[in-house]
């Protein structure tokens, strides 16, 4: 198998990689996506209950490998990974290419997102809007008081979008961080100066500046919403570049609208 890298990414570029899981129908793909899986991703597959969420678990493993293997002369099946205490993974890799290569993935019912990039911490989220009935309880309880007070004062019709906005990017934000639940979640909040602005606040206790910190907030389907974080690492804000995929078949760019971002310059235009 030719190893050699495709994609060309420096310091100042992130890439995000969208899969549309219920686009993908065409059964003769799984065998040779599952394959690239090393043995104990294929035992994870079989444990899920659901084929539905087997699927999205090969499409989200398969995603992963041939992706990054755009980036590293690594042969897709030849990955390996490791995990953090908190449970964030990384590449195990230390070979040429595999330097400062970072990556971060979330699914749902839907839809699968790929961060990746070279040199920057960075977390995705994205969720299914209509999956989960957004409560006030659990902002409560773990959103910071200026996040839960705004979310009550919310109009019912307009609760659920605004829930999930805050959770995405309190989301990405931890992953970004890669201390998962570990990092309190009353302890950082998210404001909205203007609806199509995003603005992170940090305890002091927390030992972070919020203003290392570059924020995106899309709608890839009417169904879902993703924030992407990404350390801010060039003097200049990061060039984002999105693209939809299906593992072993093919791609194409497309521009997303941006509902929210927390610097100017840095958003795709809007899907035509």
């Amino acid at each position: 198998m030719n190893c050699s890298p495709t994609m060309a990414m420096d310091a100042g570029q992130i890439h995000l990689w969208l899969v549309r899981d219920d686009q993908v129908t065409d059964e003769r793909l799984l065998a040779p996506m599952r394959a690239l899986l090393s043995t104990a991703e294929r035992a994870q597959e079989v444990r899920f209950h659901f084929p539905h969420d087997q699927k999205r678990y090969l499409l989200t493993r398969a995603l992963v490998r041939t992706v990054l293997s755009r980036y590293a002369p690594v042969a897709p099946a030849d990955w390996q990974f490791a995990a953090n205490a908190q449970g964030r993974p990384r590449i195990a890799q230390a070979g040429d290419g595999c330097q400062g290569l970072d990556f971060n993935v979330s699914h749902t019912r839907g839809l699968i997102a790929l961060a990746v990039s070279r040199h920057r911490n960075l977390g995705v989220d994205v969720e299914q809007v209509s999956a989960r009935r957004g409560s006030l309880d659990i902002a409560q309880r773990f959103f910071s008081p200026p996040e839960a007070a705004d979310l009550a004062s919310m109009p019912e019709w307009a609760l659920q979008e605004r829930f999930y906005a805050y959770w995405t990017l309190k989301e990405s934000y931890i992953k970004a961080r890669g201390l998962g639940l570990s990092l309190p979640l009353e302890q950082f909040g998210f404001a909205f100066p203007g609806e199509s602005e995003v603005r992170l606040s940090v305890d002091p206790t927390l030992g972070d500046d919020a203003a290392r910190w570059s924020f995106w907030q899309m709608r890839p389907t009417p169904e879902h919403l993703l924030a992407l974080c990404a350390e801010r690492c060039t003097p200049q804000p990061p060039l984002l570049t999105v693209r939809e995929a299906v593992p072993l078949q093919g791609e194409r760019i497309v521009q997303l609208p941006v509902l929210r971002r927390s610097e100017a310059g840095t958003a795709p235009a809007a899907l035509p």
